[in-house]
């Protein structure tokens, strides 16, 4: 078989370890990189052992598919690029800076039979794997993320830089189109959404709250899930989750191959507890070697372009329900 034939354009710092993984992958060759701080280029390049191209079209002629990792408000003109030249791309979230340049570039993959994969990559994080048997139908979702400040994501609100991890998962999760949106958010130490929380109703009438936060003395990136009889806790730093449900004597543990905790009894049925782990998970590696899977086998990426389109609508319009919330702050008397 043979192996894809990669590269990268941007190696900053999440660039430089796309590199890497690339490098690694068994089904894969990194075979150059392109950034346009040529002595950035030329570090990474050297410390890589591969070439740092002069030019991003030079390095696109030369392989069979790009990683791009860049500010968002490039994406567009890179993928763009890619993609006319015949080559497939996996682009880091947000899939672009406005939805008309997703639906173009959606459009530009399917005209080019190419593949695009967008870099959601909480879906590959240990606590969403440790699920995959789990039946998952939440009625209530409550998602916080919250990171210290670094000024590199300050370019985009912190809805498209950090919330926008957990819109993907739960638009996944749910699997139903949002009917009502209320959010709040304000810039602090940016010019820039700093932090901000929004409620989203759902068409099955699931509901669910995020709160995403830059500005934080303390990390979490953690979702809790409520549904009839269990209630599961994931934390994405640990890639852990934890379910406590109720079950029948004779029921199985959601899980199999782990044991469940008895709690007690609630008529009936008992009260169980599950603790899920999957061990010695890299999502990052995960989710670029599933994209190479995808281009070797010719089959669907995991978190596809029209996920990426969907996950910026409704971040986009979380956005707008905060502009017309801080418009209502600033009429007051």
């Amino acid at each position: 078989m043979n192996r894809i034939k990669t590269g990268v354009i941007g190696v900053g710092h999440l660039g430089k370890i796309h590199a890497k993984l690339l490098q690694d992958l068994p089904d894969a060759i990194l075979l150059g990189i392109y950034d346009t701080d040529l002595k950035t280029a030329q570090e990474a390049a050297n410390d890589l052992g591969v070439i740092a191209f002069d030019s991003m079209e030079a390095l696109i002629a030369e392989v069979d598919a790009i990683s791009v990792v860049t500010p968002t408000t490039t994406h567009f003109e890179i993928a763009a690029k890619v993609l006319e030249a015949g080559k497939h791309v996996f682009i880091e979230k947000p899939i672009s800076q406005s939805e008309e340049q997703a639906q173009q570039l959606i459009a530009l993959a399917k005209e080019k039979n190419c593949k695009i994969q967008i870099g959601h990559i909480e879906r590959f994080n240990a606590a969403i794997l440790a699920l995959e048997d789990v039946p998952l139908d939440p009625i209530f979702i409550e998602a916080h993320r919250l990171a210290s400040f670094n000024p590199r994501g300050t370019d985009v609100a912190v809805i498209h830089d950090l919330m926008i991890h957990d819109i993907d998962l739960i638009l996944h999760l749910v699997n139903s189109e949002p009917v009502s949106i209320a959010a709040s958010g304000v810039g602090v130490i940016s010019s820039n959404i700093d932090i901000a929380n929004a409620r989203i109703e759902f068409e099955n009438g699931c509901v669910a709250n995020l709160t995403a936060s830059r500005i934080s003395a303390k990390k979490m990136r953690k979702m809790r899930l409520f549904q009839q009889d269990a209630y599961i806790s994931m934390d994405f730093t640990d890639g852990i989750s934890e379910i406590f449900y109720l079950a029948d004597k004779e029921q199985s543990p959601f899980h199999d191959g782990t044991l469940a905790l008895s709690l007690g009894q609630l008529g009936n049925r008992d009260i169980k507890y599950n603790r899920l782990k999957r061990e010695q998970v890299n999502p990052l590696r995960k989710e670029l070697r599933s994209f190479v899977a995808s281009i070797h086998n010719d089959i669907p990426v995991t978190v596809s372009a029209e996920d990426g389109l969907r996950a910026l609508h409704l971040a986009n319009q979380i956005i707008e329900k905060i502009n017309l919330h801080q418009q209502k702050i600033k009429q007051r008397p």
